[in-house]
């Protein structure tokens, strides 16, 4: 299985919200919409349905106008296709430059593309810079930025906040990276937040990262005050943490990729 992870740099115009589950039709099995970050997820399981959402975002949402937290490209900004198992790794790749030369092609959106050959923070880094892009225009569309477009396994976003300043929590994010983590330290309405890639969660899980947290928060006279799962998580992931801890943590069954394919209509 196959799915695409959009994040739009879109969280706050309900309008332009609705639009976009609307244009993902019953192929939407999760969208998670943050204000602060200016930003929405949207899981989604057919390629045509993630071609009809970046067409929608990019028909409503201006890039020039947009003020979040989290760093952006562009207007769709991040389009992941997520192989699921390793065997789903090649028709993944596939997806990703059938989605990138369509974009680029029918919206001249410039498009890079990350997986095996960068990273996506290498990506956001080198854009325009020291990397021309894979697709498309040489220089960002006027309204729609720019788009990275990937293939990878399964990852958790996961977000923890501490009842401290920002350069706190960008101390204790710059702590928490490596080959399992890539973490941010944001300033997130009234409070702060470690917001996180959890890259290999069968081995480091959001119950370990978020012990890791509350770990370097404390030497730094912080407290941790919450947790946030951004999306979904495989059930397997979810079922490596003690089920006593699921409320605490922001998990639960209904959460899962599983239960969400399950439910989907049709």
């Amino acid at each position: 299985m196959v799915l695409c992870v959009m994040n739009v740099s879109e969280g706050r115009d309900l309008k332009v919200i609705a639009a976009l589950r609307e244009a993902a039709g019953a192929a939407l099995l999760d969208i998670h919409t943050d204000p602060h970050h200016h930003r929405s997820v949207l899981t989604i399981a057919d390629e045509g349905a993630a071609r009809a959402v970046a067409a929608t975002a990019v028909t409503l949402i201006d890039v020039r106008h947009h003020h979040g937290v989290h760093p952006r490209l562009g207007v769709v900004d991040v389009v992941p296709f997520v192989a699921l198992e390793p065997s789903d790794a090649p028709a993944a790749t596939r997806a990703r430059h059938d989605f990138a030369n369509w974009f680029a092609s029918t919206e001249q959106i410039p498009c890079f593309l990350y997986g095996p050959e960068r990273s996506l923070p290498e990506v956001r880094r080198g854009a325009f810079e020291t990397l021309a892009p894979d697709f498309g225009p040489t220089h960002p569309h006027l309204r729609a930025g720019a788009t990275a477009v990937g293939v990878r396994g399964v990852l958790v976003a996961y977000n923890v906040w501490i009842d401290h300043d920002v350069a706190t929590a960008v101390a204790v994010a710059k702590t928490m990276r490596g080959p399992r983590i890539r973490a941010l330290g944001l300033a997130v309405g009234a409070g702060v937040q470690v917001s996180m890639n959890l890259i290999d969660p069968t081995v480091l899980g959001p119950a370990e990262a978020y012990d890791l947290v509350v770990e370097r928060a404390a030497q730094a006279g912080a407290t941790v005050v919450g947790a946030e799962l951004v999306g979904l998580l495989p059930g397997s992931v979810l079922r490596a943490v003690p089920i006593a801890r699921w409320a605490e943590l922001d998990l639960s069954e209904e959460q899962t990729i599983e239960a969400r394919w399950r439910g989907r209509p049709g």
